[in-house]
């Protein structure tokens, strides 16, 4: 049970949570398009999709996106760091200019993961998400928790037994994402999935600072108060999530790294979700590129917008480390 007593908050912007994490939770064979099964049915080698497909929206406007480019230049070596953002809504078009240059004259992609085959990403889900047999979701909420969390799942077309087999973290990442994809947000237009697709396409060499496993299990190793806490505060503040994502987008499009710095990393008040989810990432792929500036060529680093923005992001580590980027776009 979540105790009263237990700390209030852990929003850590829970919209840039959703946001975050949409693509590795979310990946292709894990929204199957598939109906949710009943709770009792769901196998860990066969995890249906849990929301909604991408609601087909009218065709919008182009929208002229110039999103944040950095580079780090050492000897034979360059790095561009460029920061992503998961999903997007049709018309964005991002990938022009600085951006498309850079990404021509590198020899490298590097994403924060590289997508599984479906039925692999599958297992990698069930295997993080799935609470151990026996046990149940809303069995471990309060009396009024779980009330709300009810009126929430309904409010949003889902099954109070939707997610009564999964782990409060992946309840709070799948319903917190709900209202993005109904709206027309898709994983499948996010920066990542363009890169890599071109990156396939012009068969240039793709490696990823991550796994799924790994980032997956990053919420799984959450203490489980804490992820109930995440929870709750989902269920609290989803009026708000769709709001502070379209900011967060929008600050995104025009390149405004300090006010997206500050939509992505306000309310961090949970230092272990901050130190796990971000600071430590951060710290990792910092050492990462210190590495690889030590061999030639040109490589074009694409992560999610909120690690090169605000304190301890990945820019301020790489800075303690000596190396300071130049904003090309």
């Amino acid at each position: 049970m979540l105790a009263d007593h237990a700390p209030r908050h852990c929003r850590m912007s829970l919209a840039a949570l959703a946001l975050a994490f949409l693509g590795v939770v979310f990946a292709p064979g894990v929204l199957a398009g598939q109906p949710m099964a009943p709770a009792t049915e769901l196998r860990a080698t066969s995890l249906p999709a849990t929301v909604a497909q991408p609601v087909a929206q009218p065709v919008s406007p182009r929208i002229e996106a110039h999103p944040a480019l950095w580079k780090l230049r050492q000897g034979g070596t360059t790095v561009y760091l460029f920061g992503t953002v998961h999903a997007l809504p049709p018309g964005v078009a991002w990938f022009t200019g600085p951006v498309a240059g850079a990404f021509g004259a590198s020899g490298e992609l590097v994403t924060e993961i590289i997508d599984l085959p479906p039925e692999d990403m599958q297992k990698v889900v069930a295997a993080k998400a799935l609470l151990p047999p026996g046990e149940n979701l809303r069995l471990q909420l309060t009396r009024a928790d779980r009330r709300a969390y009810e009126r929430t799942m309904r409010a949003n077309g889902l099954a109070e037994n939707a997610f009564d087999r999964f782990r409060p973290w992946y309840a709070a990442v799948a319903l917190s994402t709900r209202p993005l994809l109904l709206s027309g947000f898709d994983p499948a237009r996010g920066a990542d999935e363009e890169l890599s697709t071109r990156a396939t396409h012009d068969a240039r060499t793709h490696e990823a600072l991550e796994t799924p496993e790994y980032q997956l299990g990053l919420f799984a190793a959450l203490p489980r108060a804490t992820q109930l806490r995440y929870l709750r505060d989902v269920v609290r503040h989803m009026p708000s999530v769709q709001r502070e994502l379209r900011a967060m987008v929008r600050a995104w499009e025009k390149g405004d790294a300090a006010r997206l710095a500050r939509l992505m990393n306000e309310d961090n008040d949970d230092p272990h979700m901050r130190a796990a989810l971000l600071v430590d990432r951060n710290k990792a792929w910092a050492r990462w590129i210190r590495a690889r500036l030590g061999r030639p060529g040109t490589v074009f680093v694409a992560v999610g917008a909120g690690h090169l923005a605000g304190p301890d992001s990945l820019l301020e580590q790489l800075a303690r480390m000596g190396f300071t980027a130049v904003r090309v776009q």
